[in-house]
């Protein structure tokens, strides 16, 4: 990476504030664009969260069609469409064999380094970036301005400050606050007149509503016996406030206190609004997707003799354990002895929820800094030499490598924001 200036002036010195891939990204595309850069996080390495979601199989983009890809960011597809098609998946594919880290497609469409391990990328990602020049300043913690405008840290040597001639934020939302991502920079801004919409949970689990009467959430049975144990295969469908049906199979778990998973997370945003609006909202679960009403109407109708509900319907349609005991949690008596009743529950068993699950819990966060107060080179319009990128702004998605994606395509964008914008200020004599 070529360390010579383009510029006509002096290189510009940039600090960029949060160590995850929005803020390394945002790092790399400045340094290779000749300015100066360091990089201050609180924690004690960068990553935490990136290395976090890797655990699992660090899931880095999607390899579906890119209109579709574009369309699950909704309503902020629009802002972030440009973005996006400056780092499309392919070319996140390929900045990462740039890195030594191969990829794969996996059945699902989701693309994966071929050893599924966040850290070898990581640990490449800042093997070049350190080569490039960038300067790492861990354990320092950002407080926000002081009154002749200086960024303010604490850090273990104290308080300090420091000044630069850009400054990126890329502070994460308010998920995971022990990795880094607490939300204490939302009332800092709010204070310079940035325009911030209110953070909020996204891909996160679900309290459920009272089933009883007497009970808080499942019955003391339910969750003693069942907490943690997947739901599969099932259908989840959920119709919103424009009366648009939404369907998807897959899985999800039942918790402590409700239900969390991946196919939860997919229907998280809409669940929320819902119940930020209703005060609740009502799922509908087909608990045998591959048999039809009229299959499981012909078993539920069988005459099962001496055997109990339970031993029959494991028998004729495979119901057993914690789908059987969903059924004995939310139905009545005469629900479940009544075969026409129990046939259509089977297939649409309403589930109300009350909750989504506190912000910290979430896997990510919506709100945040909307696009609306950012210039077209993500400088906030308020706090002139600012910029912004990764989950602090106001856009979220579901899980499947649309988080990663957008994530790191917001840090390039601003990144090559700050570039564009001393290029504007410094122009060539």
């Amino acid at each position: 990476m070529s360390t010579s200036s383009p510029f006509p002036a002096a290189a510009p010195h940039v600090i960029v504030i949060g160590g995850g891939p929005a803020g390394l990204m945002a790092a790399e595309t400045l340094a290779a664009g000749g300015a100066r850069v360091d990089v201050y996080d609180a924690m004690p390495s960068v990553g935490r969260k990136f290395l976090l979601a890797g655990k699992g199989g660090l899931n880095l983009t999607h390899a579906e069609a890119l209109d579709k890809f574009l369309g699950r960011y909704a309503e902020r597809s629009e802002a972030l469409t440009p973005l996006i098609e400056a780092l499309r998946p392919q070319a996140l594919r390929d900045w990462a064999q740039g890195l030594g880290i191969e990829t794969f497609v996996g059945t699902s469409n989701r693309v994966f380094p071929k050893d599924l391990k966040a850290a070898p990328l990581l640990r490449a990602w800042l093997h070049r970036l350190r080569e490039a020049g960038v300067r790492f300043h861990m354990r320092h913690r950002w407080q926000g301005w002081t009154a002749d405008g200086a960024l303010t840290f604490t850090s273990p040597q104290g308080d300090i400050t420091a000044q630069a001639d850009a400054t990126v934020l890329a502070l994460g939302g308010a998920s995971w606050a022990r990795l880094g991502s607490d939300g204490a920079w939302v009332p800092w801004l709010q204070a310079r007149g940035a325009d911030i919409a209110p953070l909020k949970p996204s891909n996160c689990g679900f309290d459920v509503a009272p089933t009883a009467p007497d009970r808080s959430g499942w019955s003391e049975h339910l969750r003693n016996r069942f907490a943690g144990a997947p739901i599969k295969p099932v259908v989840m469908q959920f119709t919103d406030a424009q009366g648009q049906v939404h369907r998807q199979q897959g899985e999800f778990v039942l918790t402590f206190t409700g239900i969390e998973g991946s196919l939860v997370y997919a229907f998280s945003a809409r669940i929320r609004d819902a119940i930020e609006a209703q005060g609740q909202a009502t799922i509908h679960l087909d608990l045998l997707p591959s048999h039809t009403s009229e299959q499981v109407l012909t078993e539920t109708k069988r005459p099962r003799g001496t055997r109990s509900l339970s031993t029959h319907l494991k028998s004729c349609l495979g119901i057993q354990g914690v789908k059987m005991a969903l059924l004995h949690e939310l139905l009545s008596p005469a629900q479940l002895t009544d075969p026409v009743q129990l046939a259509q529950l089977i297939k649409a068993l309403p589930l109300t929820l009350s909750a989504a699950r506190p912000i910290d819990e979430a896997i990510s966060t919506a709100g945040g800094v909307r696009f609306e107060g950012l210039t077209a080179q993500q400088m906030l319009s308020t706090i002139p030499g600012v910029f912004c990128a990764g989950e602090m702004l106001d856009w979220e998605a579901p899980t499947g490598g649309y988080l990663l994606t957008a994530t790191m395509a917001t840090g390039k964008a601003a990144g090559q924001g700050v570039l564009d914008w001393w290029t504007a200020l410094h122009p060539a004599q």
